[in-house]
């Protein structure tokens, strides 16, 4: 299992979602994906985030992808450097 320590998540700058290597962009779309089907629900009941909640949850996994995806290395880049041959 992935170590993450809520209390301290690096700093994500803004417009991170445009920068860094292809193979990171791809893990990073990779992990928003898996995230928006098995990361965190948002509340129900009195104390959920209401229509909030409901609009800007997608930034918020968005950027859960961004960090995941500058701690995890997944492998893509060897993968694509050897021009996607197993």
């Amino acid at each position: 299992m992935i170590g993450i320590n809520p209390t301290h998540l690096p700093e994500v700058a803004a417009g991170s979602s445009v920068r860094g290597n292809p193979a990171e962009q791809l893990e990073r779309a990779f992990l928003e994906e898996m995230l928006k089907y098995c990361g965190p629900k948002p509340m129900s009941g009195a104390f959920s985030g209401g229509a909030g909640e409901d609009h800007f949850g997608s930034f918020l996994t968005r950027e859960h992808a961004a960090i995941l995806a500058r701690q995890v290395d997944l492998g893509f880049d060897r993968f694509l450097s050897r021009g996607g041959s197993a």
